[in-house]
């Protein structure tokens, strides 16, 4: 009889909306998703979410159910064809999720009244949500088919700067370039320069690049695009890819000195660089950080790692003690142990692990603090390289120059940048300013 009835109810509601179709004149407007040029279109994407966050879509004949990022969430979302209701100033707005374009039926003796209202509406309560913590995405690229280049999954990555393996003022100094760079939207455009930030990260494998990417799109509240160059058929299809992705966005190729090296890719070095600073990355590069990572940059071409390409170098050695503090106290909940001094002793004679060998170390015998110390003793005497490092000691290494951390395109720049960024100093009689830190933090960047 339930089931008899729902049918009945759902049958009905569909015969009524197509007799009240008969007695009024509709007109329909399309919002795509992508532009004619294939550029996302920002509107779409902000009446998506609008449309997600009605509540009449639980009302609805059917939708989707998805796993939230917080414990026990359920999140709706639409489906294929489905129509949502929505009532703004007394009159019906109807929207139908159809493939990769969301369609608008407004009444024509409506339009004229509530069009424009409706759609700053809309983009207000974008605007209110955004402004909060908003649901992050990992973008990965697809070999090219119907559904587009880019398919996504919710960036639940808990990595944050105080988890970090990094040394504190090291944080501080990032950190606080981020938040540089979110307020310097209109001195970049008064530099007549791109609002993009980029970050080469370079060093051993498990050293904590991967981790830092993440903190950095949690601080920022970024979606995160991972490209992977071995799907990329040419330069030109590199291009597009960056085309697709959105602002507030960190765009991330990882391993590229690989890439280069083998030639693995059918991206040449030229499509790296166009892409990196070139002219389609202008015109469709605001408001993103670009990361780039490596395992070391010796023997990668100078130009792909000079000033204006790549802002900010970031070396991530193996861990030293301070490093090792950090892990302690994040996988054991330690903050002090009476095996710190021995631990001390054999990183300052030169042994040391990367923090995820370490860190696994502490993850396989954390029911016992002392067990898991007495086993990272035990592979650093045993299996420690004697490379040492600090991890995250240094950002930049020039051969024939200091340690550096920000550079500039040319020095026009170096004075609006030193006002912009007043952490640092220049370093004249070289070819290519460069900005380096206070002479406070001698062993930090």
């Amino acid at each position: 009889v339930i089931l008899i009835k729902t049918g009945f109810i759902f049958t009905f509601k569909r015969k009524w909306r197509c007799i009240k179709d008969c007695f009024h004149v509709y007109q329909f407007f399309k919002v795509p998703e992508f532009s004619e040029s294939m550029q996302r279109n920002q509107l779409y994407y902000k009446v998506l979410l609008y449309l997600h966050s009605l509540a009449s879509l639980e009302d609805s004949d059917f939708t989707n159910l998805f796993a939230g990022r917080k414990q026990n969430e359920i999140l709706l979302r639409l489906d294929t064809n489905q129509i949502i209701e929505d009532d703004f100033l007394g009159a019906k707005m109807y929207w139908i999720n159809q493939d990769k374009t969301l369609v608008l039926k407004i009444r024509k003796s409506d339009k004229r009244r509530v069009l424009q209202p409706y759609l700053q509406h809309i983009h207000t309560v974008f605007d209110e949500f955004d402004g909060r913590k908003r649901e992050l995405k990992l973008y990965m690229n697809v070999v090219d088919d119907q559904k587009g280049r880019w398919r996504s999954v919710p960036f639940t990555h808990p990595s944050t700067f105080e988890t970090t393996a990094m040394e504190s003022d090291l944080k501080i100094k990032v950190k606080s370039d981020l938040e540089s760079f979110l307020r310097a939207k209109q001195y970049y455009h008064k530099l007549g320069r791109v609002w993009k930030r980029s970050y080469l990260l370079y060093g051993p494998s498990g050293t904590g690049k991967s981790s830092f990417v993440a903190a950095v799109a949690n601080f920022l509240s970024y979606d995160v695009y991972d490209i992977d160059l071995t799907k990329v058929s040419d330069d030109s299809d590199l291009k597009f890819l960056l085309l697709q992705t959105t602002a507030k966005s960190v765009v991330v190729i990882e391993d590229l000195d690989r890439y280069l090296s083998e030639k693995s890719t059918a991206v040449s070095s030229s499509g790296i660089l166009n892409f990196m600073d070139g002219i389609l990355s202008s015109s469709c590069g605001e408001e993103r950080v670009m990361v780039y990572t490596m395992n070391g940059k010796d023997h990668v071409d100078p130009a792909i790692l000079r000033p204006g390409r790549i802002d900010v170098h970031i070396h991530f050695p193996l861990c030293d003690f301070t490093a090792f503090k950090t892990l302690a106290n994040s996988y054991l909940g330690l903050k002090d142990h009476k095996l710190f001094p021995q631990v001390e002793e054999i990183f300052q004679n030169g042994s040391s692990l990367s923090p995820a060998e370490i860190g696994e170390l502490m993850i396989a015998n954390r029911g016992s603090p002392s067990r898991a110390l007495k086993s990272v003793i035990n592979a650093l005497q045993t299996e420690g390289d004697g490379k040492g490092g600090r991890c995250g000691r240094k950002a930049v290494e020039e051969s024939g120059e200091p340690s550096g951390v920000f550079c500039t395109e040319g020095a026009n720049a170096v004075k609006e940048f030193k006002k912009l960024y007043g952490l640092f100093r220049v370093k004249s009689n070289r070819k290519s300013p460069s900005f380096n830190l206070d002479n406070d933090l001698k062993s930090g960047l």
